[in-house]
C-alpha cells in the first residue's frame, strides 16, 4: 500500500537553491533534517526534498496543482525572474498547465483545473480530510 511520496530536487548551490524554492513555494520548509536538506509538505503525505549535489538529468517536471496558473507564472516571473511559459489546454484534458526551469534546469511546471466546481471538490478532498 502506497501511502505517501517524496520527490527530490537537486541543487549545486544550497543557499541560493533554498532561497529561491522558499519564493517559489511561498513558505519556508517543514522540515530541515541537516545541513544540505530541507522537505516541504506540499499536502498531506506529498513532500518536496531540496537537496545539495548534481541535477538529474531529464527529471521531472513535477506538476504542481494551482488555483490560477496565469496569476502564478506571473508572481514567479516578478518574484524569481523565471521565463514566461506557454499554458497549454486540450479539449479533452480537464487542466491547463504549462512547465518551466529552475537556475539548475530542474523542470517544474503547474496546472489548473478547468472546471472550478471540480477543483474545489479536490481541494476539499485533499487539503481537508
Amino acid at each position: 500500500m502506497i501511502f505517501e511520496m517524496t520527490y527530490q530536487i537537486r541543487v549545486a548551490d544550497f543557499a541560493e537553491g533554498f532561497s529561491w524554492y522558499c519564493t517559489f513555494l511561498d513558505r519556508q520548509p517543514d522540515f530541515i533534517p541537516h545541513e544540505g536538506f530541507a522537505e516541504w509538505e506540499l499536502i498531506p503525505g506529498c513532500w518536496l526534498q531540496l537537496a545539495e549535489g548534481e541535477t538529474a538529468e531529464g527529471s521531472g517536471p513535477i506538476r504542481l496543482g494551482v488555483t490560477d496558473i496565469a496569476g502564478e507564472m506571473n508572481r514567479l516571473i516578478s518574484l524569481l525572474a523565471i521565463d514566461p511559459f506557454e499554458i497549454y489546454q486540450r479539449e479533452e484534458v480537464p487542466v491547463k498547465w504549462g512547465t518551466f526551469s529552475d537556475p539548475w534546469g530542474n523542470r517544474l511546471g503547474m496546472f489548473e483545473y478547468l472546471n472550478k466546481t471540480e477543483e474545489a471538490e479536490r481541494i476539499e478532498t485533499i487539503i481537508y480530510k
